[in-house]
């Protein structure tokens, strides 16, 4: 294995986040060197990383002189970027692979000492693919939290009555605004944060990232799609789900029984060693056997609008939307992966129909981390 670092934080930096799993909100250096690993942080952070019982060595920059360094006159940032310097060559670091993201300044102070740096995002992405415990526990508490956000949201859809052309719900006007409200309510119950979702009706829910806003009618569809962050672990969840009060059009129910189809059609295909772009394939069946378009049936260079016009999914851990793709790309599955199956049919100016589940990639198949049942009328 090549030697590595990282620079970050881990609140943004899901890279840092895989291999330090605690909340550390300043940036800080990760180095594999030699079959040893090395954080070199303020000392604040020291007995935090330390308790983390992990085979860390932990140093901080007072070790490679950072108060002599601001007593000559350095600013904090070149004082604390020499310092992450110094660290690297004690090291004994001679070349490193890094992701992307990289700062380019310590990039170029490094090769100066004669470090060389070898940017490689697919090493970190594969890194991430298998979930670790703790991983695969904050994606599971994330999906317990959007099974209670998502029931929240149904049960006040359920409540609303007609009134005029509109709805009402405990008295108030029925919009986007107010289900994201208890959304967002429901899912901080739960330990997780929600603070972006969709709620989106009628011809808003025909634009796949249309985060939706005002008042619902009856009759058209609504897609709710959450993305909750459990708290602890920093990882993500991802669950769709579509409603309709009233009475559901026979065009919006045909997309609903193609989605239906398609979803459990993609996650029988599920194992290890497919290709992504095997149960995408797969996915688009129903709705090519129904006339639909699909991004597989579609002439090249056409922009798809209407249809499945999207790719199946995604992975999902210390990012919403990681390695691997479910869609033309070449990604095969691994043991260990936790992906999103959300097929979906639309057409502009009407609306449409999207369902999405979380699913684990095991050793000899798929296990479905979502518990919410599919059904138009909340």
């Amino acid at each position: 294995m090549p030697d590595v670092l990282i620079h970050g934080d881990t609140v943004r930096d899901p890279a840092m986040r895989h291999e330090v799993p605690l909340m550390v909100p300043d940036p800080f250096l990760y180095a594999e060197a030699g079959g040893e690993r090395h954080v070199v942080v303020s000392s604040l952070e020291r007995s935090r990383i330390e308790a983390l019982g992990s085979e860390l060595t932990v140093h901080t920059f007072e070790e490679f002189g950072y108060d002599d360094l601001v007593s000559s006159g350095k600013g904090r940032e070149d004082a604390v970027l020499e310092v992450l310097v110094r660290a690297a060559v004690s090291f004994g670091l001679t070349s490193a692979t890094v992701p992307g993201d990289f700062p380019l300044e310590l990039a170029d102070r490094l090769r100066a000492e004669g470090v060389n740096l070898e940017v490689d995002r697919n090493v970190f992405e594969a890194r991430r693919r298998v979930k670790s415990d703790a991983e695969l526990a904050g994606i599971r508490r994330a999906q317990a939290a959007g099974h209670d956000g998502m029931r929240a949201a149904a049960e006040l859809l359920r409540r609303a009555e007609r009134s005029g052309s509109g709805l009402v719900a405990d008295g108030e006007p029925l919009t986007c605004e107010l289900v994201k409200d208890a959304i967002r309510a429901a899912v901080a119950r739960g330990g997780a944060s929600a603070d972006a979702l969709i709620v989106a009706h009628g011809a808003q829910s025909a634009s796949g990232h249309d985060m939706g806003s005002g008042p619902i009618k009856p009759d058209e569809p609504v897609v709710i799609d959450l993305w909750p962050m459990d708290l602890e672990s920093a990882c993500y969840a991802d669950m769709t789900r579509t409603f309709v009060i009233g009475e559901a059009p026979a065009e919006l129910r045909k997309y609903f029984e193609l989605t239906r189809e398609s979803l459990a059609r993609s996650l029988d295909a599920v194992r290890p060693g497919v290709a992504g772009s095997e149960v995408f394939r797969i996915s688009c069946e129903p709705y090519e056997q129904a006339g639909l378009p699909t991004q597989l049936s579609k002439a090249p260079g056409q922009v798809l609008e209407e249809g499945y016009f999207h790719s199946l999914g995604h992975g999902v851990g210390l990012e919403v939307h990681e390695a691997p793709v479910l869609g033309r790309a070449p990604d095969v599955l691994v043991a260990g992966d936790v992906i999103t199956l959300e097929p979906g049919c639309y057409r502009p100016g009407f609306g449409g129909c999207r369902l999405e589940d979380l699913v684990l990639v095991t050793e000899d198949g798929a296990q479905l981390l979502t518990d919410f049942p599919y059904q138009l009328e909340p």
